[in-house]
């Protein structure tokens, strides 16, 4: 459903046309040849900042709040991927530490989701929109977050056996079918495009070709000329 979906989304939007088009324009307008080992040490600067660690964010409660989200995520996919195809029979005994760590990212996911939504989301803190308002961009975090929920309700009920425990299993499948199926319609591709816009972003201020954008107003240049044109008064 991902890999379907993030292909039809590409195609639907036209995302890898316009990338594959930025790219070319920006090493068209570029001003200087970037050497292999500046566009290595680019890729690995790139990717601890803005993609281990979410550097991009401004707000230091945005950031945490999106790496406790996506580590949450990670680890909450990987161990539920190995107990399910990998300790599914009943006469395998399950390593303790999977469904400790499985655990520990759901309650991540959790944390981080549920205080963006309540807390940081700029429609509610800045604009005062109301926490339960929903609209289409927010169907990726609403099913993500009941997923997740879902799922640990029914772990700590699944030993009880009881009508509430199928009742909460069919609405985590249908929740977890709904999150990994909307992908076309939700931004679960935002978490593919954003790195790779990222590269492109970093390699194009490398070339000096900035991505066909004026350089940024704390731009020396800048930034003296309006000092000194300050002094004046």
């Amino acid at each position: 459903m991902v890999a379907g979906g993030t292909l039809f989304d590409i195609i639907h939007k036209g995302s890898a046309k316009y990338f594959f088009k930025l790219v070319k324009t920006s090493g068209e307008k570029g001003t200087r040849n970037v050497s292999a080992g500046e566009k290595i040490s680019v890729i690995v600067k790139t990717t601890a900042h803005d993609v281990l660690a979410s550097g991009e964010f401004c707000s230091t409660k945005r950031q945490i709040a999106h790496l406790l989200t996506m580590y949450g995520f990670i680890g909450y996919v990987i161990t539920t991927g190995i107990m399910v195809f990998c300790y599914s029979s009943s006469d395998i005994a399950t390593p303790g530490i999977l469904p400790n760590l499985w655990w520990i990212g759901g309650l991540m996911v959790c944390i981080g989701g549920y205080w963006f939504w309540f807390f940081i989301r700029v429609d509610v803190t800045a604009e005062g929109n109301s926490p339960f308002r929903l609209v289409r961009a927010d169907l990726f975090v609403v099913s993500l977050m009941v997923s997740v929920t879902l799922g640990l309700i029914w772990a700590y009920l699944q030993a009880s056996d009881s009508i509430w425990a199928t009742l909460t299993l069919a609405l985590y499948l249908f929740s977890t079918t709904v999150f990994f199926g909307s992908v076309p319609w939700s931004k679960f591709s935002h978490m593919f495009f954003k790195p790779a816009a990222a590269y492109q972003k970093n390699l194009a201020i490398a070339n000096g070709g900035r991505r066909n954008l004026p350089p940024p107003a704390d731009s020396p240049k800048i930034y003296g000329k309006a000092k000194r044109h300050t002094h004046n008064y």
